[in-house]
């Protein structure tokens, strides 16, 4: 064979290969390479990630304890390239103009929902974490889980030195203080899992729907309007049926986080974008998304469930233990746990209760 020839038969069968990795097609490592980056994109060696020299520099020169801005989004950068800080907190008049969630419907999208997200956000009329927060340039937020783990570590006066604090469902607060803090910024939550006694409200916190089913829209314009709901068919369990919270103070987490978590990030099944078996990823997760786009600093407590101690607290506030927890129709327990350790891991978050690291990173 003539050597002109070889090497345009070489050339073809590079470019082919060249063509079917980048297409996804085919996967290098199994040729003898070794992908920088996993399946989800994020970069595999995640132990000493470094920042870019100004990046180091300019948090160098901080005082001891200064909020560093823009170090969440700069640190999931440098270990997921695809990270872009695009997404807002909650939906606002333009929300349609956010393609990315109008191909979905719930809970990854808006859907056929926008008439009734107009009519509630002409009732809201406020779309964001109020004037102070909104302007400040520098944000530390908290994502506070509900694990047992944060029983008896007297964590409250740290949780509530961060700017944003954020916990989930219905929680409670009111005497657990010592180990869970005093401050709520936003409870994120749905209907299913909303307080249901008035009284245990605090008594100044933004009330913000994460809705994960069309039905949730609903419920909220219930909620915003006081309206009476005469009837729960739909829900797989009781609902709150009064929220002691002004429309004004009312707000819809952005359904982008939902997809990012679950499609890119976790990567769970597509499912043609409908909800399915393992394709939905926990509120915690969803929430834990969001502060890495709206915050410059993210630490959580609360998360991690070691199921090699089956006796230990499901949870904070009561007495229902480790072993109670079942297999989730909804969630990929496991696969989210991987897509913390590595968030850990890279130091893109800090978990001040150690629990998604378990017996160490």
């Amino acid at each position: 064979m003539k050597p002109s020839r070889q090497f345009f038969l070489g050339l073809c069968s590079m470019l082919t290969l060249g063509f079917l990795y980048y297409s996804g097609r085919i996967s290098l490592r199994g040729l003898g390479y070794d992908s920088l980056y996993d399946q989800q994109g994020f970069l595999r060696k995640l132990d000493g990630v470094s920042l870019p020299l100004e990046l180091m520099y300019k948090y160098g020169n901080l005082s001891e304890g200064a909020c560093k801005p823009g170090f969440a989004a700069a640190k999931m950068t440098a270990i997921y390239p695809k990270f872009t800080k695009l997404a807002p907190m909650f939906l606002n008049p333009n929300y349609k103009r956010f393609f990315k969630i109008g191909d979905y419907s719930p809970p990854f999208g808006v859907k056929s929902q926008e008439k009734i997200i107009d009519i509630l956000l002409s009732a809201t009329k406020s779309y964001g974490l109020g004037e102070e927060l909104d302007s400040a340039n520098c944000k530390t937020c908290i994502v506070v889980g509900n694990g047992g783990i944060l029983a008896n570590r007297s964590l409250g006066p740290r949780i509530d030195e961060f700017d944003v604090v954020v916990r989930l469902n219905e929680a409670p607060v009111r005497g657990f203080e010592r180990d869970v803090g005093s401050k709520t910024t936003m409870r994120i939550t749905y209907p299913e899992g909303a307080i249901q006694k008035t009284e245990r409200y605090e008594a100044q916190s933004l009330f913000v729907l994460s809705a994960f089913k069309a039905l949730d829209f609903k419920w909220l314009r219930h909620m915003v309007f006081n309206q009476r709901l005469r009837s729960t068919d739909g829900f797989w369990k009781s609902v709150a049926r009064y929220v002691p919270r002004d429309p004004g103070d009312m707000r819809i987490l952005n359904p982008y986080f939902i997809q990012e978590a679950s499609f890119k990030l976790i990567g769970l099944p597509h499912n043609k974008g409908q909800m399915g078996r393992g394709n939905i990823p926990t509120l915690g997760a969803v929430a834990i998304t969001m502060a890495l786009h709206n915050c410059d600093e993210v630490a959580v407590a609360g998360f991690g469930y070691n199921m090699s101690t089956p006796h230990a607290p499901l949870h904070y506030y009561e007495k229902i233990r480790m072993a109670a927890i079942k297999e989730s129709w909804t969630h990929n327990i496991s696969r989210e746990k991987e897509f913390l350790l590595k968030l850990v891991k890279a130091g893109v978050i800090q978990d001040l209760t150690n629990g998604i690291c378990s017996a160490g990173c």
